[in-house]
């Protein structure tokens, strides 16, 4: 193996692979990144067991190819820290990798490529695509709501169901829950769906952040594949059925409330400053136009707020945990939002006027 490619080209490669590469490992190899050189390209490849990554760069100049194993961290830290647009020379010798820009000269030690973990590939796939910015979309507006448990495993994952010409996910931990909808390019005949692991939500969101192509997604019954710009990203599916989730959303008779969020949302601040640090509970009294916002604690301190909104029924007065509350709002774009309410006791349905696809469900507090 003997090439040259530019610091640019392999630094952004690298930062695609490091999310994957586990920093405690049981493996020595999990903690390398696997270099496969030909004629025109370098493709790095990272896995750890439950998620693969896979990234095509364009090298400048081709001596030979090659397999190796090489510590991804400080390969990527090396890199990151040579001179802007300097060319790299990479090069085997024996059992180490050689590096060479300007007057550095630099060597890693390596692992053989055939005790790389090799990830089963499905072959029964069903394909969609969909734009980088509407995938983006629902990961952003739901995957904040995931579970992070471990005896309903099923729960520590982003929900994602394909059915004709519409992708939905949802989150929830059991005491909220998120939901979103988009389109995608093109309609499936097929209805698909598959729990996404946290760590593989959060890989996925990061590899399409920055992108404005399309994204090709795969799921198949235990796995799911996304290809984006000559990245691909493979994870295998938590097994489990997630729970029937258009049950969990109240519906029947309510009483809306309509108030702006950036007003509603600093009121939650101030006022659960002195709410329990336990239950970071704040309580909510609903009267014609106004809301009442209240939080006290063990120590007997309590800050109150009255808000101007949109209310015309009757009164009620429900507790929430103020972090749930807070990171919905932080997610919705809309200058106002809207708040239905199905009783005291009974969990309440924030929504987006502007937007259908956006549904938010909050179980309320018992204090």
């Amino acid at each position: 193996m003997d090439f040259y490619i530019t610091k640019e080209e392999i630094v952004k490669s690298l930062n695609l692979t490091l999310g994957v590469v586990e920093k405690r490992q049981t493996l020595p190899i999990l903690s390398n990144v696997l270099f496969e050189v030909d004629e025109s390209s370098l493709k790095l490849t990272a896995t750890d067991l439950e998620s693969e990554i896979s990234t095509t760069s364009t090298i400048a100049n081709y001596k030979s190819g090659g397999k190796i194993t090489t510590p991804a961290r400080k390969l990527s830290d090396l890199c990151r820290l040579l001179p802007d647009m300097a060319e790299i020379h990479f090069f085997l010798d024996g059992d180490n990798l050689k590096i060479e820009s300007g007057t550095g000269k630099y060597n890693l030690s390596t692992l053989s490529s055939d005790d790389f973990p090799v990830f089963e590939h499905e072959e029964t796939q069903s394909q969609v695509n969909i734009s980088s910015q509407n995938l983006k979309m629902i990961i952003g507006k739901t995957s904040f709501a995931m579970a992070n448990q471990e005896w309903r495993h099923y729960l520590n994952g982003l929900y994602l169901l394909i059915d004709d010409k519409y992708i939905t996910s949802v989150a929830t931990d059991a005491h909220r829950l998120a939901m979103a909808s988009s389109t995608l390019n093109e309609a499936t005949s097929e209805n698909i769906s598959g729990i996404v692991p946290r760590k593989s939500i959060n890989e996925i969101a990061k590899l399409v952040g920055e992108e404005s192509e399309n994204v090709v997604i795969k799921i198949a019954s235990s796995s799911i594949t996304v290809n984006v710009s000559g990245t691909t990203f493979i994870s295998k599916l938590i097994e489990g059925k997630f729970p029937d989730y258009e049950q969990v959303i109240p519906s029947g008779d309510s009483t809306l409330l309509i108030i702006d969020r950036k007003n509603f949302s600093d009121s939650l601040s101030r006022v659960s400053v002195l709410s329990s640090e336990k239950y970071k509970g704040v309580k909510i009294l609903t009267k014609e136009n106004s809301m009442h916002i209240s939080a006290n604690n063990p120590e007997k301190e309590q800050g109150e707020e009255n808000i101007s909104c949109s209310y015309e029924g009757e009164e009620i007065e429900i507790a929430f945990n103020v972090n749930y509350l807070q990171e919905i709002l932080s997610t919705l774009d809309s200058e106002k939002i809207e708040i239905n309410f199905f009783g005291s006791d009974k969990s309440c349905l924030i929504t987006d006027p502007s937007s259908s696809d956006l549904k938010y469900v909050v179980m309320p507090l018992l204090i």
